[in-house]
């Protein structure tokens, strides 16, 4: 391996070395041999470039424009052209997984779940990270700067995980700089020849490194102790989520049971409620007619530190065939079963399932588990909703007034977690409920007097532009000032009603969306909303609607109601789609003696595939990697191979005696000319010694080298090369089927007769130039012949089919030479006849 490549090889596993750190942060640990195959990738394409070799910056951006691609192909290939070249889809596509990956680490605690967007951004970011240090270090021969592309990496890492093998991360990224120093510094070295020892410090002293060891150590020693202190600088921390590392968070389960921590999904409901563009978040058909009941939950959150609501860490099953009837509900309160089919846009990616609740059957493709508590469903290690259709089978529960007015006190236990309150809650809210619900004579009444002052009586005013607020004064200051949205109305009442004793808990996820022409309702992101549910043994958690002009009122509330009546969707709540379309549609709406679904089928299929969350199996992105990089490669193989053999050929004496051995001194002047000093072994009179020798033959080889340069480049422009005529013979026929100027004819002549002059002459010498002249005959050509000549020339040169010969020729020789091998092989193994007869 030649000191380059060592170096290349070198900075892809330094980069990768590093990014070990950040295993601890998500799981599974997979992306990292994604990471690894397409930094392989990366690094082999600089490594070509360089080889070439390409000026730096196209070095660079031909990496870069790689790197683009496989991003592409590996993330975005269903939106790319031919699934490789990004487009405006493509562009949007990987904005999105970058947003959804940022909210996504804001969302999760260490370890994170791989979803598709934090997977984007893990690999995406060794990719990065990988291009700077390649570029510094081997691009540009600096390696001691690329350490501050790896410091960076493995502070990322350093900063959020606080496990007890953080040590281990570091020792191998700091033997990964630590490596690519010493490889950098060997390359270096090895341009000015064999590295020996330092003299000695002190007569008859041990010899000491040399000073660019010394110096390497030096930056190595500094480097690693920058690594070590950034850590433990007190750095301004940022919390929440996956980047808070003592935090709580979702996990994505294990696969075979495991847990289901905190993750909070108010993150996003306010910026969803104000975004500009309302977005069709879900489609459904459902076979109820009462559309107003139709909310889509996602979570419920139950843990109430006095600031906010989270849901409470809890196991997570495999999703059972039937799913159980939800706690408390009795056999004597009326239901019924509906069927819901619902498609999630191809841009909503939500880790759970939004379903009608209570659930009581789901179907769905992909990777889900079971969270028994709050009855929702989990995607497990990155499974979300995004493209999903899924059919959802629920209970509309009916009670009446009178069923909740007599439901009995909850179980102890239940009460003991649902109605907990940190004492860091404010006396005025203890007052406020208290105040409110005087004269109710049972929870019922409380709750729905809780509800009407919310919603009514109170004078609050829904504005989404209310910051949501923190700390333990945000329900006071939101029962002052009177004004805010879903979340400071749901979080208020829950808070109130458990300081009444009645269990409480919060739901998030879709009020009633807008119906459509189709027979379909569309769910939108400004549906998005979050609503308290209390707890009635006997009915269950059940649903409550504090918010005003969002979401409906339930009719178990309403006075004087059996709970048969239907309350008309509110207008405040439909979204910008809720007039129904009056354009037609390609599928019909369901009668309503046809509302199971099963007539409507064909509106959304079901979706029933196994769909992994971890994306593109790896093998399938190693075979579409390398069929892109073959599909651009290949043609330009010729290109590629001209450009190299071009470079080669005109390289200085200086680069041919260094392979030979020679000890004489050559360079090559500002013309290119090679010239000799004045010890020259080829000076007049020098001994013909075996350095001599060495340094007469890299001169013939350069000048013949020079010679078919000029050769070829005449072919490329269309004059086809007689091996019949001599060097001088051959010149003319170039300068007259050229019709090149004097000046360019006489450059070709120069070289022909330095090639007689090598070929003929007793002490034969590099001629002035040789390397200036072929330029000028290339130049020359270049200028006579027409545009599609000299695009031919350029990408698709007649004289590559050299190559093929090599390679022929090569093969041949090989071939022989494992005869020859065989044979030889063979008499050891077998002595000849007569040797036999003989014994």
């Amino acid at each position: 391996m030649s000191g380059r490549a060592r170096v290349t090889a070198c900075a892809a596993a330094a980069t990768l070395m590093t990014a070990t750190a950040l295993l601890p942060l998500v799981d599974p640990a997979t992306w990292l041999l994604q990471a690894a195959f397409l930094l392989a990738v990366q690094s082999g394409v600089g490594a070509a470039t360089r080889r070439v070799p390409l000026a730096r910056p196209l070095t660079v951006a031909a990496q870069a424009l790689v790197t683009v691609l496989l991003l592409t192909l590996v993330f975005a290939r269903q939106y790319a052209l031919g699934g490789l070249v990004p487009g405006p889809q493509a562009l949007r596509h990987i904005g999105d997984l970058l947003q959804s990956g940022a909210t996504d680490v804001q969302q999760y605690a260490i370890p994170a779940p791989l979803t598709a967007g934090i997977r984007l951004m893990l690999v995406g970011g060794v990719l990065l990270i990988g291009l700077v240090v390649d570029t510094l270090a081997v691009t540009y021969r600096n390696a001691a700067p690329a350490g501050l592309p790896l410091l960076a990496l493995y502070s990322v890492a350093a900063g959020l995980s606080d496990g007890a093998a953080d040590w281990l991360w570091f020792v191998v990224a700091a033997a990964g700089y630590l490596m690519l120093l010493l490889a950098e510094g060997r390359e270096r070295l090895a341009q000015w020849g064999r590295v020996f020892g330092g003299a000695p410090r002190t007569p008859g002293g041990p010899t000491g490194p040399v000073a660019p060891v010394r110096t390497g150590r030096r930056i190595g020693a500094v480097a690693l102790g920058v690594a070590l202190a950034v850590p433990l600088l007190p750095l301004p921390a940022i919390q929440g989520g996956l980047l808070d590392g003592t935090g709580t968070g979702v996990g994505a389960g294990t696969g075979g049971g495991g847990t289901i921590s905190a993750v909070n999904p108010l993150v996003s409901l306010r910026d969803s409620l104000n975004i500009d563009q309302d977005r069709t978040a879900l489609t459904l058909r459902t076979s109820t007619d009462n559309l107003s009941d139709m909310y889509l939950r996602i979570v419920s959150l139950d843990d109430f530190d006095g600031t906010t609501w989270m849901p409470a860490k809890r196991h997570i099953v495999e999703v059972p065939d039937r799913l159980p009837t939800p706690a408390g509900l009795g056999p004597d309160v009326k239901r019924t079963e509906i069927t819901t089919r619902i498609r999630a846009a191809d841009w909503y990616g939500q880790d759970w399932l939004p379903m009608p609740y209570p659930p009581s059957d789901v179907r769905v493709g992909g990777r889900w588990r079971y969270e028994p508590v709050g009855m929702t469903l989990v995607g497990d290690h990155g499974e979300n909703t995004r493209g999903k259709t899924y059919e959802v089978k629920s209970l509309d529960v009916q009670p009446t007034a009178q069923q909740l007015a007599a439901a009995p006190k909850a179980p102890r236990s239940l009460r003991e977690e649902y109605t907990k309150v940190p004492d860091s809650v404010p006396a005025v809210v203890y007052r406020t409920a208290r105040e409110i619900t005087q004269g109710a004579s049972d929870d019922y009444e409380k709750a729905v007097a809780l509800q009407d002052y919310f919603a009514g009586t109170g004078g609050f005013q829904y504005d989404t532009e209310v910051e949501g607020g923190s700390g333990p004064d945000a329900i006071a200051r939101f029962l002052r000032d009177k004004q805010g949205f879903c979340v400071h109305f749901s979080f208020a009442m829950a808070a109130m009603a458990r300081t009444l004793g009645i269990p409480a808990r919060v739901a998030v996820g879709f009020a009633p969306g807008s119906p459509q022409a189709d027979g379909t309702v569309a769910v939108s992101t400004k549906d998005a909303h979050a609503w308290p549910e209390l707890y009635f043994e006997g009915i269950g958690w059940t649903r409550f609607e504090p918010t005003p002009t969002r979401g409906t009122t339930p009719t178990y509330t309403l006075p004087d109601t059996s709970g048969d009546a239907v309350p008309d969707l509110p207008q405040s709540s439909r979204s910008a789609e809720a007039a129904p379309s009056t354009a037609p549609s390609a599928s019909t709406s369901c009668s309503a003696d046809d509302k199971k679904l099963e007539g409507c089928a064909g509106a959304l299929p079901l979706d029933t595939g196994q769909q992994g969350g971890s994306g593109i199996p790896w093998y399938r992105i190693a075979v579409w990697s390398v069929l892109g990089l073959l599909a651009l490669g290949v043609p330009l193989l010729p290109m590629l191979w001209r450009i190299r053999r071009r470079s080669v050929r005109l390289a200085s004496a200086q680069h041919t005696a260094a392979a030979a051995g020679a000890p004489g001194r050559a360079s090559e002047g500002p013309a290119g000319a090679v010239r000799f000093d004045a010890d020259d072994p080829l000076g007049p009179g020098a001994p013909a010694d075996g350095a001599s020798r060495a340094v007469t033959e890299a001169a013939v080889a350069h000048v013949l080298a020079v010679w078919s340069e000029v050769v070829d480049t005449a072919w490329d422009y269309g004059i086809v090369p007689d091996d019949a005529l001599t060097p001088r013979r051959a010149a003319e026929r170039i300068v007259r089927l050229g019709r090149l100027d004097p000046a360019a004819a006489g450059s070709v002549h120069r070289v022909a007769g330095a090639v007689e002059q090598a070929l003929f002459a007793p002490r034969p010498r590099a001629g002035p130039g040789l390397a200036q002249d072929v330029r000028l005959a290339r130049a020359a050509l270049r200028a006579g012949a027409g545009r599609w000549t000299r695009l031919r020339a350029v990408v698709a040169p007649r004289s590559a089919v050299r190559a093929v010969w090599e390679l022929s020729d090569r093969w041949t020789a090989r071939t022989a030479d494992w005869a020859a091998r065989w044979t030889a092989l063979t008499q050891r193994v077998r002595p000849p006849r007569g040797q036999q007869q003989n014994g």
